[in-house]
């Protein structure tokens, strides 16, 4: 007779076998392999499609005159940066705004006057540079016929400037962690729900075909049910783990994402979250997978956990503008919210490392709390088939 195996060795077996299994499925393959095409493809496509256009407006300056130097010169102080260029003279500045080519077309006249030459309309800031400038050469031509030095007054102009001191500065990357939050937390949501229901339909899927009666005539129940979530969790991992790799890479490749190391910390939080929360749901789906005997009557049992996983998502997605709203940081305390809430915090980079490892504390602690409930459950609901078990009974002494 065989000696018994221990507790690491029967759930390595056990969560290997699930892994392998998982992963070889043809299934499982193709759709993970579209599904990373399509990731860099949409991010090829948006950095494309965000930064392949010059909406630089366009002007053309008649030659012979300096009013498209100064015209440029204070486009680019305002930072408006305009195109400007030169036309021989009217008629051709015409054909080019008729054509397309120029947005504006200005021929100055002798008298200081100018003329703005355009197919309709002027949009209103670029008329306000157009007009500033115009003013300007009229001034330095003023100055000269003084015997003033132009230059001199714009050097001196030049030295009289503002400087802003902002009390809470704007962060220049908030549009980048708003995309990172979002996707931290769609993902998140996703795989949470999807593997923790490959749970409940494996644990089903082995008791409605009698294979569980086969497995523990050589395994405890709970060598079986923590094989099982690890098996399942580490292909979840590693199919977030590639997601994340592969969107990254192809952003800071495309450089439609410029926060590396912002980045590189949300993927890792993710991935740690994604444990902690997989943990979680992942007892309790075994759990409500135990009670029943058919495919079809799992969501008797795990409706309740889809119901909290969906509030998770309307509540992470409803904080995205507004992380630090009171309601979403006391929340983020508050297994399993913190799951999905945390990572979204530190892609807004406004998590404390304090809130980190407390909320880590005390998602581990609920989750250990709950593995205690939920192995009771299994052992009293996995070998009984035929019927759905009710909580009563599974609870029951």
């Amino acid at each position: 007779m065989s000696a018994p195996l221990s507790n690491s060795h029967a759930i390595g077996l056990v969560a290997r076998r699930e892994f392998v299994t998982q992963v070889q499925k043809k299934s499982f393959v193709i759709s993970n392999a579209i599904v990373l095409a399509a990731i860099v493809v949409g991010i090829v496509a948006m950095s494309i499609f965000s930064g392949g256009e010059d909406d630089r407006p366009t002007v053309g300056v008649v030659s012979g005159y300096t009013l498209g130097t100064t015209l440029g010169s204070i486009g680019d102080a305002v930072g408006t940066p305009i195109e400007v260029s030169t036309v021989p003279d009217a008629d051709a500045a015409r054909e080019q705004v008729g054509a397309g080519s120029l947005d504006v077309a200005l021929v100055p006249s002798g008298d200081g006057t100018v003329t703005a030459i355009t197919e309709s309309d002027i949009d209103a800031d670029l008329k306000a540079l157009i007009d500033t400038a115009v003013v300007q050469e009229a001034q330095s031509a003023a100055l000269s016929t003084r015997g003033v030095d132009p230059a001199e007054i714009a050097a001196a102009a030049a030295r009289a400037t503002v400087v802003v001191e902002a009390i809470e500065p704007p962060d220049p990357e908030q549009g980048q962690r708003i995309i990172l939050a979002t996707v931290s937390v769609l993902l998140l949501y996703l795989q949470i729900l999807l593997f923790g229901t490959y749970v409940a339909m494996g644990v089903v899927e082995e008791k409605s075909s009698r294979v569980v009666e086969l497995l523990l005539s050589t395994l405890r129940p709970l060598q079986l049910l923590w094989g099982k979530i690890l098996g399942i969790g580490a292909v979840g991992l590693l199919q977030l783990t590639a997601y994340g790799v592969v969107g990254v890479g192809a952003s800071v490749a495309t450089g439609t994402l410029t926060i590396t190391g912002t980045a590189i910390g949300v993927l890792a939080g993710t991935l740690g979250w994604f444990i902690l929360g997989f943990a979680f749901f992942a007892v309790l789906y075994a759990a409500a997978g135990s009670m029943v005997s058919r495919q079809e009557d799992v969501n008797s049992t795990s409706g309740p956990l889809m119901i909290v996983i969906i509030a998770m998502f309307f509540a992470a997605f409803s904080s995205i503008d507004d992380p630090e709203a009171s309601w979403s940081t006391t929340l983020s305390w508050i297994p399993p919210f913190s799951a999905i809430l945390m990572p979204l915090r530190i892609a807004a980079g406004v998590a404390t490392p304090v809130q980190i490892v407390g909320t880590v504390l005390l998602m581990v602690a609920a989750t250990a709390l709950l593995s205690l409930v939920a192995a009771k459950i299994y052992q009293r609901s996995i070998l009984r088939i035929g019927r759905t078990v009710t909580w009563k009974e599974a609870l029951g002494r």
